[in-house]
């Protein structure tokens, strides 16, 4: 008789119940979707309707044949732009002014709180409401992460911000309240526990060490099936203690703590591996929902990466209850799957 599987995260104190014996094939997560470009609200992210957000803290627009990067001032909007950064209209955390800003822990019968202050910002991905990264152009992918990049370092240069998450939410059921493809940014005053986690581990073993823990686990998943993709700078796999059906995550070969540390060339080959993955993920699945994020940490032990997230099954009672997760999709099935995937994407 054939058990399912306990596996342990890399660092996190995390279990997975790999749980082959509910087994399912790829075919049966393909879900029939309703073509959203039949009926379409008014985009505040389209076009012509810059005046319906508030305005961009970052705007990148071309001039005589070159990339300017810009903001709205004055009242004004820029039209003809190719990537648009602003404030959320509903910030899960708000920003004040600097000399107006206290940040002080109250504890309330030994509760802890803390104001949730800190910035909520999105990135529009593209002038063209449906450039996904699964079908965007390289060059245009190339200008988001670009964005990424000026924005997680204007963002971390503030004293009262302790940690930057980059994060996409792809599809309705993935939480995207908007179908124009875009990406958000939230800044807090706390570290948040997983990466904190990851952190602390990673310090430990550098400290043991003198070497970087990620930079381990690569070497190793280089070398095994759950490999899926590499290039010259990037490589692809499917986690050890997936906890969601066909999770796969992006790492630098190079070792490095934040996207601050890519050059140009590593910057267009992140922007071909995105492109190259998430479109395997789309014809393999039908355009599913998912979730990414990014982790990193500006400190030596530390390595940054993306994690993506499908949304294809539903975190029920024993894994709220419990934090242990049950994934009924093996990641060596799931990498195998988007191997053959990725052979079809140019």
């Amino acid at each position: 008789m054939h058990l399912n599987e306990l596996r342990k995260d890399y660092l996190l104190d995390r279990w997975v119940v790999i749980a082959t014996q509910r087994k399912r094939r790829p075919t049966d997560f393909v879900r029939s979707k309703v073509s959203s470009r039949k009926k379409r609200a008014i985009c505040p992210f389209c076009p012509g309707n810059e005046n319906m957000t508030p305005p961009a803290i970052l705007v990148y627009v071309k001039k005589n044949g070159k990339i300017i990067k810009d903001k709205d001032s004055n009242g004004l909007r820029h039209s003809r732009w190719l990537v648009r950064c602003i404030p959320n209209l509903y910030p899960a955390f708000t920003w004040f002014p600097e000399e107006k800003m206290e940040i002080k822990r109250k504890d309330i019968a030994k509760f802890k709180s803390l104001p949730a202050i800190g910035h909520h910002e999105v990135i529009i991905e593209s002038p063209n409401h449906y450039e996904h990264p699964s079908v965007a152009n390289v060059n245009q992918l190339k200008l988001v992460i670009e964005a990424y990049i000026d924005r997680f370092k204007d963002l971390s240069s503030k004293k009262y911000v302790t940690y930057v998450s980059i994060f996409r939410n792809h599809g309705s059921e993935a939480g995207a309240s908007l179908s124009h493809a875009h990406t958000q940014i939230i800044t807090t005053p706390i570290m948040p526990r997983i990466v904190r986690e990851e952190l602390e581990k990673a310090k430990a073993y550098h400290n043991k060490t003198g070497k970087c823990i990620f930079c381990n686990i690569i070497e190793k998943e280089e070398k095994c099936n759950r490999l899926i993709w590499k290039n010259e700078n990037f490589i692809v796999f499917a986690p050890w203690a997936s906890t969601h059906p066909f999770e796969f995550w992006i790492f630098p070969k190079r070792h490095q703590p934040t996207i601050l540390d890519m050059n140009k060339k590593e910057i267009r080959d992140l922007a071909i591996t995105v492109r190259k993955c998430l479109g395997g993920l789309k014809n393999l699945l039908n355009d599913p929902p998912y979730n990414f994020g990014f982790h990193m940490v500006p400190d030596v032990s530390f390595h940054w990466h993306i994690e993506v997230y499908p949304k294809l099954s539903i975190w029920a009672g024993f894994e709220k209850s419990t934090g242990v997760f049950i994934n009924i999709f093996s990641p060596e099935e799931a990498a195998s799957s988007l191997r053959e995937a990725l052979k079809k994407e140019n």
